[in-house]
């Protein structure tokens, strides 16, 4: 069996859900605005293939049609809007998607209190873990982050100064070892935080409002 195909005439819907990306094929008809939001850790790329859509970020505008893209970056305020008589299909992609996914804001600009969505909104099960279970491995995978990073920080403490040296000679080679055992020590970092992510999201949706 072949990995997953979209189709973006097809696959009107989120195709990709993790924590560090959601991404989707999205389809609006002419008129139809979007409310406006900003994400506290995603960047969201929007690429449009059919139609025509208004963007406006940061108080910036710009009209986009077919084969174009552009960028909200973190914390930057958005907002698009269909133009023209035609529908509109774009992709979207957020990334990292870690819980509370939008930031909305008042009429002075202030944000709004924190917004936690439902996981069935981005077509991603419910996980039925009782909470307590949960929030017990959240704090499990809280001190493998921490324990990794120490681990990490003591590796830099010992490489730092022969990558520097290295460099400063035009050692190459001792550069590239040092490096490499710098990110040997890094990349568990990384993993375990985006387990921590995962399990944030299972938690947040089911422990208060959404």
């Amino acid at each position: 069996m072949g990995f997953p195909v979209y189709d973006y005439r097809i696959d009107v819907r989120n195709v990709q859900v993790t924590p560090q990306i959601r991404s989707r094929f999205l389809r609006m008809e002419p008129g139809e605005e979007s409310g406006g939001h900003s994400h506290d850790l995603g960047h969201e790329v929007f690429l449009i293939l059919q139609g025509r859509a208004e963007f406006t970020i940061e108080g910036e505008t710009e009209e986009l049609g077919p084969g174009e893209m552009c960028v909200a970056l973190v914390d930057q305020f958005h907002s698009l809007r269909v133009i023209g008589d035609e529908p509109m299909t774009m992709y979207l992609s957020v990334t990292p998607h870690i819980q509370p996914t939008h930031t909305m804001r008042d009429d002075r600009g202030r944000n709004l209190p924190h917004r936690f969505t439902p996981s069935s909104t981005y077509g991603v099960e419910t996980d039925t873990t009782p909470i307590p279970d949960i929030l017990s491995k959240l704090s499990d995978a809280t001190r493998s982050v921490a324990t990794a990073a120490n681990d990490a920080l003591a590796v830099q403490a010992e490489q730092t100064e022969t990558l520097a040296e290295a460099l400063s000679r035009g050692d190459e080679d001792a550069a590239s070892d040092a490096r490499t055992s710098i990110w040997d020590a890094l990349m568990p970092v990384f993993a375990q935080t985006a387990e921590l992510a995962s399990l944030w999201n299972d938690v947040a949706p089911r422990a208060g409002r959404t």
